[in-house]
């Protein structure tokens, strides 16, 4: 490959200091969040006027500015979103924008965005049909789910149309659940982590059969390393991204100069190893390359080992009551170390004042508001960042550079959405529709209409009067190697006479533009919450969409209100946590798992997925009149099999229709 072709290196950025450290590492893109609208809100993020500093910095340096805006966008934030866009566009420039929904799409056209426009893993394009809607849309590059495996990708590679890239993982977190199918922090009380507000619940600890609690769901990180050089071979394959924008200068410098080295340098095996010791120099959770090697794949949840962030370098011990700690090696001044697990009582992050020799002392002091011990005698210790002399002499050095770019004048935006046009009333009020999900057909009569998963042994079983009449839902995540799978199930769900299916991304929509008698309904799964995504849908060849169910009720009314298309609605039955490919093998499917704070759930397996049930059901039963009046045209309940092994709740969820979803 051309020097002209490689693919670029993307540092994350959480800060000022990682992003100068990403230029100085010489990063080929850095990729940042504002203070809203970015799906790492725990981030620092920046400002306006000091990303357009840091932005002109980059260019003069050679190194592009990404803006992630990446969350789902709730009823009342596109015209927020919107002025976001005008103004970044007048005030930073970013090269380009990233995004997860489909509002944001058409929001930067009509703000005048003149820069490239990336779909964001949260969007969850899987699959290799899905690559010519998301061409259809706008966008110029995907990025591809941390799941996929070298041949895969390969697979999303070949299909992928000429002028649009791709995108892949190279090192950081891997999330539990596939992104942009985990509703887990959400359904538990309001922080969605497509709202970047995610409490990373897949990380505590859990309980399966009385063993001792293990983390069951916590994976070690991505690091491909040197399985990266296939990669050189797909040029459309154009950007290898380092996660981390919670990470310090020091982990953005060392993972960016380590993939440069391995990008161009595939061949050498001593600068091979000179990368893999700065790799593992870079502070991160313990690393795998996770399922990436078809014929060697690796499970990444390894629920025995610890799985935090950071480096161990000591355990906590007591002495008189006064904890403390020695360092198996030399600390400076600037590390920042953390004592404990996020999710234990009394952790902390500390800032390291004087230097420590190897098996010196550190006392940890109690915080205010502890009463007294709390961290148990064997407490992990972990360093979590550093701050090197020459890395910060460099980053100091383009801090002071900073003041000859000085940010422009930022001016207010009275940006408007032109919104589409809202679906005709009809005059004679129809009951609105009660709808039934099936996995299986049921025993006995069933009064309702009926919908069923796309299985083959679904299709086979269903009498085709009862076909022609039901729903035909697809899953929330196919994967490349179903593509064909599913193509093939559609075909022989139509010639039996099926025309009605709902599709649960809206990339799924390729399957069918060439069956123009087929009825498309957009499935829960597609996280549909604006108007402007709405009017998308209808552009697409959508009749009628579902909505998200994790809305509070303020933004389902407001939602609800000039839709162009008609609504649909979740209203009982099991909703996920999250869908998974990944399961630690000590898991056993359909079997009690407690948490910390004792909510029951199991996991079941569908095709290549997991999914994570909370071991209670959605239940909204009690506004269905309520949501009829607003003009919802269907209410679906979900019927899945209760697991014999897991005991029937007492409690029922409205997820998050009483509370304000952040």
């Amino acid at each position: 490959m051309s020097k002209k072709h490689l693919p670029e290196i993307m540092a994350p950025a959480g800060d000022k200091h990682s992003y100068l450290a990403g230029v100085a590492a010489g990063a080929d893109a850095i990729y940042v969040g504002l203070k809203h609208f970015s799906a790492r809100m725990q981030a620092k993020n920046f400002s306006i006027s000091e990303l357009a500093q840091l932005a002109s910095l980059g260019r003069d340096r050679g190194t592009k500015t990404y803006v992630a805006m990446n969350t789902l966008v709730k009823p009342g934030d596109p015209e927020s979103a919107g002025r976001l866009i005008d103004r970044l566009q007048r005030t930073v420039k970013p090269y380009a924008l990233i995004v997860q929904d489909l509002a944001m799409l058409t929001l930067a056209k009509q703000a005048g965005f003149t820069g490239e426009l990336h779909l964001s893993t949260l969007a969850n394009i899987s699959h290799p049909t899905g690559l010519a809607i998301a061409k259809k849309l706008g966008a110029t590059r995907v990025v591809l789910p941390r799941e996929l495996n070298l041949d895969e990708v390969k697979l999303m590679a070949e299909a992928c149309p000429k002028d649009l890239d791709l995108e892949i993982f190279v090192h950081g977190a891997l999330c539990h659940c596939v992104s942009g199918r985990c509703y887990w922090s959400s359904y538990l009380g309001g922080k969605s982590g497509l709202r970047g507000r995610c409490v990373q619940p897949c990380r505590r600890l859990y309980t399966q059969d009385k063993q001792r609690p293990e983390r069951l769901f916590s994976c070690t990180d991505l690091s491909l390393d040197v399985l990266t050089k296939p990669l050189l071979s797909m040029p459309s394959v154009a950007a290898w991204k380092i996660e981390g924008r919670k990470k310090g200068p020091h982990y953005v410098f060392y993972t960016v100069k380590a993939y440069q080295m391995l990008r161009d340098n595939p061949n050498d095996a001593t600068i091979k190893k000179a990368a893999q010791d700065l790799l593992d120099q870079a502070l991160g959770r313990p690393t795998s390359h996770s399922t990436f090697l078809p014929q060697r794949p690796f499970q990444p949840v390894q629920p025995r080992e610890q799985t935090s962030s950071g480096r161990l370098v000591g355990e906590i011990k007591y002495e008189q009551k006064k904890a403390f700690f020695q360092p198996r090696e030399v600390l400076n001044p600037g590390d920042l170390i953390r004592v404990g697990y996020e999710d234990q009582p009394g952790h902390r992050t500390i800032p390291i004042r004087r230097r420590v020799p190897k098996r010196g002392r550190i006392d940890i002091p109690f915080s205010k508001q502890q009463k007294g011990p709390s961290l148990p005698s064997g407490t992990n210790v972990f360093l979590v960042d550093r701050r090197e002399p020459e890395l910060t002499k460099l980053i100091k050095a383009l801090d002071n550079e900073l003041a000859l770019f000085p940010a422009p004048e930022s001016k207010e935006s009275n940006f408007t959405p032109t919104w589409p046009k809202a679906a005709a009333r009809s005059k004679t009020r129809n009951r609105a529709e009660a709808i039934n999900l099936f996995r299986q057909p049921p025993r006995g009569r069933i009064y309702d209409k009926t919908a069923f998963w796309l299985e083959k042994s679904t299709i086979s079983k269903v009498p085709q009067s009862s076909v022609i009449r039901a729903q035909w839902w697809l899953p929330p995540v196919i994967w490349p190697d179903e593509d064909k799978k599913y193509r093939s199930l559609i075909k022989e769900a139509v010639k039996k006479g099926a025309r009605e299916f709902v599709l649960n991304a809206p990339w799924q929509a390729g399957y069918f533009e060439d069956r123009k008698n087929t009825s498309l309904i957009a499935g829960p799964f597609c996280n549909i919450s604006n108007r402007l995504a709405l009017g998308v849908l209808k552009d697409l060849g959508f009749s009628s969409a579902i909505i998200s169910p994790e809305l509070p009720y303020e933004d389902i009314e407001i939602l609800s209100q000039n839709s162009p298309i008609s609504l649909g609605f979740v209203i009982k039955g099991l909703w996920p946590f999250g869908i998974a490919r990944f399961e630690a093998e000590s898991v056993k499917f359909n079997e009690t798992i407690k948490s910390p704070m004792h909510e029951v759930s199991f996991v079941r397996k569908h095709g290549q997925n997991n999914w994570i049930y909370p071991g209670w059901e959605l239940d909204m039963t009690k506004e269905f009149r309520k949501l009829e009046r607003l003009g919802f045209k269907s209410f679906i309940t979900i019927k899945e099999e209760w697991p014999k092994d897991v005991a029937r709740p007492k409690r029922t969820s409205e997820f998050n229709l009483r509370l304000k979803l952040l």
